[in-house]
């Protein structure tokens, strides 16, 4: 069996490779539209399935809920909450 220094390099690339700390801030950032959605996931056989849409604040989520739960007497629901985040690089380690 041949030692890995006796093999050819030719085609291989070698490199060093160092990692950054990441520090992620949970600040949205300004630019962008956070975004709320519900599912309704009432149901015994399967989920209602109902969805909100993409809502711009908490307040149209929890009407378009109010609404759909006065309408159909559902009461369980999945929120999902979407931000853009910055992330800002740290120090070399």
């Amino acid at each position: 069996m041949s030692d890995s220094a006796d093999m050819p390099t030719h085609g291989l690339a070698r490199g060093c490779y160092r990692f950054r700390e990441y520090h992620v801030t949970t600040a949205p950032d300004p630019l962008a539209l956070p975004a709320f959605t519900a599912l309704c996931v009432t149901g015994e056989e399967r989920n209602c399935g109902a969805t909100s849409g993409a809502l711009h604040t908490p307040d149209e989520l929890t009407r378009w809920i109010a609404e759909h739960c006065a309408a159909t007497g559902h009461q369980d629901y999945e929120q999902t909450v979407r931000a853009i985040v910055r992330a800002e690089p740290g120090a070399w380690q």
